[in-house]
């Protein structure tokens, strides 16, 4: 396969200049989407990403890279967290009216398409990636309460999105097949409340048993890595089996371990670092792959969207969350940029295709969704370092 050589060739690549791209002001993302773009032209005819094995391949890959992201950061940043007042406001307050705002533009630009497919849009747009906003974390200029505020929120937020996907999606199918909505708004709760239980379950369970190998010396630091990233899996099959959602499964059992053993997240951030970002790199080049044929697809309103979503969509909520928190108006546009799009959206748009194939927008939904993780990919990571360095002396000279 052409297009996996040219994937590990570029990632050699990157991985040798990795210190001297760091340096740069770009991201890896954006590396392998322009790769896969390029390859995406390159055998046009060759292959289509949208017919099995590739698709199959594709959504496998990109759900266990979501999965281990939603169980990594869950576990890491875990509920104490939540004291973080910032970050409380914008996952109670601020996610759900990013959602709201999401659905009522799609509405507005889009008046052909169901306004449970601008739930959807709404719902698969709202989550940030906390992989795409490192720059910003990593920048020690930056102020820790808020680059903390900004890691908890992309840490949180795509689990939280996940219910509200899940009933929208609902909806989408009683319209579709003319059944009752309360029998697949039924469906949609049993989902969330199975997969919910099996992650606690797992990461309650999972974490005694490996904190009890701990205490008596059964297991290596090497192993325990190995059996946390046993558990994401596990809570992702197992409630995928019984019919919850493997995401919200997945998310609550990170929260749960990293509650039971304390330093579970810390031993995960190597895998995070490492083979975790090899997944995360890999959907990133699928996207670029997949974009191309998109192209002829982009309207006007599709593109007015995209920008919408990366700034008044976001940024109102963060606004009127932070409402009585005395942060200057510097840092409250500072948090409501660096919310980008990436892994999440990406995946959740994967699984909502899944769940209902065919359905009225589903090519509005495929291109804003694509276009806005491409534009954000690039938007953010271009102005990651300039930006945290433009925040960081305007903070600093006011408090001087």
């Amino acid at each position: 396969m052409i297009e996996l050589l040219f994937f590990f060739v570029v990632l050699l690549f990157v991985s040798i200049f990795s210190a001297v791209i760091g340096r740069l002001p770009v991201s890896f993302q954006m590396i392998f989407i322009l790769a896969g773009m390029a390859v995406g032209w390159a055998v046009t005819g060759y292959i289509d990403v949208s017919k099995p094995p590739y698709s199959t391949i594709i959504f496998l890959v990109a759900e266990i890279a979501l999965v281990l992201v939603l169980f990594t950061d869950a576990s890491r940043v875990g509920l104490r967290a939540l004291r973080n007042n910032l970050s409380t406001r914008l996952l109670m307050v601020g996610l759900p009216l990013t959602i709201i705002f999401g659905v009522v533009v799609a509405v507005l630009l889009f008046p052909s398409i169901p306004w449970w497919v601008g739930g959807i849009i709404g719902a698969v747009l709202a989550p940030t990636d906390a992989a795409l906003g490192q720059i910003v974390v990593q920048n020690i200029k930056v102020p820790e309460r808020i680059r903390r505020t900004i890691e908890i929120e992309s840490g949180l937020n795509d689990g939280g999105a996940v219910p509200f996907l899940l009933v929208f999606i609902a909806i989408g199918l009683a319209s579709e097949v003319f059944r009752p909505m309360g029998y697949f708004v039924e469906v949609a709760v049993e989902q969330i409340i199975f997969g919910a239980v099996v992650g606690l379950l797992i990461g309650i369970v999972g974490g005694k048993i490996i904190s009890k190998a701990r205490e008596n010396s059964w297991i290596t630091p090497e192993y325990q890595r190995i059996a946390y990233l046993c558990l994401a899996l596990m809570t992702f099959f197992v409630a995928d089996e019984i019919g919850g959602s493997g995401f919200i499964a997945a998310f609550i059992g990170g929260l749960s371990l990293g509650y039971v053993i304390k330093d579970a997240g810390d031993m995960l951030i190597d895998f995070s670092e490492a083979e975790g970002q090899l997944l995360n790199l890999a959907v990133f080049f699928l996207l670029g792959i997949v974009i191309l044929p998109i192209i002829p697809l982009i309207t006007w309103q599709v593109v007015v969207y995209a920008v919408l979503s990366l700034t008044v969509i976001r940024m109102i909520p963060v606004a009127l969350s932070l409402i009585g928190t005395k942060q200057s108006l510097d840092s409250i546009l500072f948090i409501g940029w660096f919310g980008p799009r990436g892994l999440a959206s990406i995946v959740l748009a994967l699984l909502a295709i899944s769940e209902l194939d065919v359905f009225p927008g589903d090519t509005t939904f495929i291109s804003v969704v694509f276009v806005t993780v491409l534009l954000s990919v690039f938007a953010h990571g271009l102005s990651a370092s300039p930006l945290s360095n433009l925040y960081a002396r305007r903070i600093k000279r006011k408090s001087t």
